[in-house]
Order: C-alpha cells, then structure tokens, then sequence
C-alpha cells in the first residue's frame, strides 16, 4: 500500500534504530569478524585488524587510496536531513584517516510499496548536496526493495602514504581532544518516542551534518598522533579501540565531555537507547569509573553518535597550536573543541573516568 497524498510520513517511525544506533554492537561483530581471514599484503596499509575509520591501501609512493562504507536506517523525519547526515558520516571515515574524498557512491534500501520515490528522492538530493559541499562527487550506487529504508554510501579518498592518521599512533603524555558534543543517540531516540520534535533536534542536526573536512585538515596541519572518529560505538568504545591498537591506557574527565542541549535531561528522564547499553557491556572490562561519575554521564560516555566528531591524540607541545587552529574555526557551529583527558601508560585499551579534573 502507498503513502496516501499529502501524508506525513515519519520516516523515524519505520526505524527499529536511530542512526548508527541501528548498527551491531562490538562485542557482536567480534563474534562475526574472527571467521574474516586477514590478508597481508604490502599495499595494505591500514585493514580491519585495528578497527580503524577506513581501509587504506598504496597505489604508489605518493598516493594511497582510503574506503570506507557506511550506511543506517532514518535518524530523522526529514528525508532531505537524512540523506546529509548519512552523507556526512560516511565521508568522515575518510577525514578522520587524514585524506581528502574523491567520489561515493550511493547504497538505498527503499520500501517499493509503502514509500513514494519523491522521498527518496529528497535523501538522494540531501546526499549528493553534502558530496558536493565536501568537493567529491556521485558517480553511482545500488539499490534494493527493503521493508526498511536505509541510506548511506560507499566513499573512496585519498591521502599521501605517509601522512596517514591512524587509530594506533597515540603515546602516554598526549593530550585527548574531542571536536562535537555527543548525545545524538539520546535526542534522536527521544524523537522516535515522542518526546522531542523535529525542533529540538536543530543543534543536533547542525552537528551531524557538519563534515570534519576543517577538523581534519586542522590536526593534519599541526601534527597530530593519531585520531578516530566517534560514531556507533560510543566515545569510550571508539576510544577504547584507539587505545588498544596503540598499547596504552588513558583517563579521562567526564565533565569536560561537552553533550548536546537537552540530553542530559533526557536521559534523566529516562530516554535511554539501547545503543548505551550494547556499548557499556563491550568495554564493561576496560572501563573504571570513579565513584562519583553519575549514572546519566556513565550513560552519555556510551551512547551511540551518528557523524560525530573526531577524537584526536595530539602531543603536548602541539595543544597550544590545535587549540589554536579550533579557535580560528569558531564560524563553523558543529565543532565544539574539548580537551577531555590524556593518554597514559598502562594495560592497552584501559579507560579511568574521574568526574572531575583532580
């Protein structure tokens, strides 16, 4: 049956998940990944055996080509807003490895029956105006009849060889920054339940269709050791994995964790994805929280972000001049710079969360 005329469809309605909170949690691709021979090769230069952001592999002594793929059910109502922030996500795979996007490709699982093409062809044009805006381009796709709509796409960079930012680089003394609140989770969450509008969500949605093109060329620029960016897993997930692919440990402050207005209200009222709990369960080892670090940050640390921000690794004596480079990037309303702890010796993939700074 189609969409009668005039119909407001909310496509969050036909959502089982928000976003990258519709995504296999850790500990389950885990159990699926182990069966994925790994291959050598010297072209390889970043594969799956780090959870890194991408797939980077050399084409010669100056160029390496990154991929990545991304893709997820509605976040929001707004078909055109979908279509930027799946968009946004994927090719922030590509900034967060350091490189520059060259083209995508478009992966659509639509409802044939139940949804008119117009709105499909609302997330298309979302989609291809943030490609556009990133100085990439839409050379194809693919599409299937699927009884839930899915967006996203295939994005393909690059980057010179040995200019790469890993997930594996970090070292004790570096200073952790992270460049968007987080909460996204949360807020669309409470949408589907009905506890927010479409309004509410105006931050939230200037922050994921935000590309990190400028974060990214900002940590380049100054020099940093390694950076992820913060997506389906959750900050201390992704900081979890940047940890254990680089052999150290780290603390962490969690009131200088910027969130998103509304969200920590949210979750005190009880709003709380499922996404923070696959999350907490798969770093539950790695993670000490100090006594005093509520209940609702212990929640916020692990909620599932859509088109996050980037999670950086930078030395001590280059803060000063990334904080810098941020402060010149004020016009840009998505970012949000935090210093938010520091790298430190210890068990590889451990995390201390303190409430406050000591």
């Amino acid at each position: 049956m189609s969409t009668a005329p005039g119909t407001t469809v909310r496509l969050t309605a036909l959502s089982h998940g928000a976003g990258c909170a519709c995504k296999l949690g850790p500990g389950e691709l885990a159990q699926v990944l182990r069966h994925v021979p790994l291959v050598t090769d010297p072209r390889i230069l970043v594969d799956a055996s780090t959870r890194d952001d991408a797939a980077v592999f050399r084409l010669s002594a100056d160029r390496a080509l990154v991929a990545t793929v991304d893709f997820f059910t509605p976040i929001v109502d707004s078909a055109y807003d979908f279509g930027r922030i799946a968009a946004t996500n994927a090719l922030s795979d590509i900034y967060a490895m350091g490189g520059t996007p060259l083209f995508a490709l478009n992966l659509v699982g639509w409802p044939r029956d139940t949804l008119p093409f117009e709105l499909l062809g609302e997330v298309l044009r979302g989609g291809a105006d943030v490609v556009r805006a990133a100085g990439a381009f839409i050379l194809g796709g693919h599409s299937v009849d699927d009884p839930e709509p899915k967006f996203g796409m295939v994005a393909i960079g690059e980057v010179h060889p040995d200019r790469i930012v890993t997930n594996a680089g970090a070292r004790p003394g570096d200073t952790l920054v992270l460049t968007k609140e987080i909460g996204t989770g949360v807020l669309t969450t409470a949408l589907k339940r009905d506890l927010v509008t479409e309004d509410d969500l105006e931050r939230a949605v200037v922050l994921m269709t935000t590309l990190n093109a400028e974060a990214a060329a900002a940590m380049v620029r100054v020099g940093v050791h390694a950076a992820t960016d913060v997506t389906g897993f959750g900050l201390l997930g992704h900081l979890h994995s940047m940890l254990r692919a680089s052999g150290v440990a780290a603390e962490i402050t969690a009131s200088a964790v910027k969130t998103l207005p509304g969200a920590r209200e949210l979750v005190e009222r009880g709003a709380i994805p499922g996404g923070p709990k696959r999350n907490r369960e798969s770093v539950k080892d790695a993670v000490t929280f100090a006594s005093d670090v509520s209940e609702t940050d212990r929640i916020l640390l692990c909620d599932a972000q859509t088109s996050g921000g980037l999670l950086i690794a930078v030395p001590p004596e280059r803060r000063s001049a990334l904080a810098k480079a941020f402060a010149e990037l004020r016009h840009i309303p998505g970012y949000s710079y935090a210093a938010i702890g520091t790298v430190t010796s210890g068990p590889a993939g451990t995390i201390t969360v303190s409430a406050e700074a000591a």
